[in-house]
């Protein structure tokens, strides 16, 4: 069973650089043709795809936030990271880590995440 948690603080000031951990087990993050993707969901709003990193370390980002968000991975701790930089409140979401690219089959609880001066 593959189990995924989040982790990284709550609270940023705009201009700040959010920066999550998804700490994965029950399955290698290098294990062929498995891929980990980042999602968000702001407030009364549906999910968000952010971007995905695949088993060969390949990234793969949502257009619109294509220029501030990185994502990255410590095969090592078997987890991967998200950066989103120059946040504004409208980054104000709960984030979800889960496997997958398009369909998505395990998730992390999600964590929230709030901007704000």
């Amino acid at each position: 069973q593959v189990q995924l948690q989040e982790s990284g603080p709550g609270l940023l000031k705009p201009s700040q650089t959010l920066s999550l951990t998804c700490a994965v087990s029950g399955a290698s993050i290098t294990t062929a043709y498995f891929h980990w993707s980042w999602i968000r969901q702001p407030p009364g709003k549906g999910l968000e795809w952010m971007g995905v990193i695949t088993y060969d370390g390949s990234t793969y980002y949502r257009p619109a936030l294509k220029s501030r968000t990185s994502i990255s991975r410590d095969t090592s701790k078997n987890q991967f990271s998200l950066q989103l930089s120059s946040v504004t409140p409208e980054d104000t979401a709960v984030y979800y880590c889960a496997s997958g690219a398009t369909s998505f089959g395990d998730w992390g609880q999600g964590t929230q995440v709030t901007v704000s001066s």
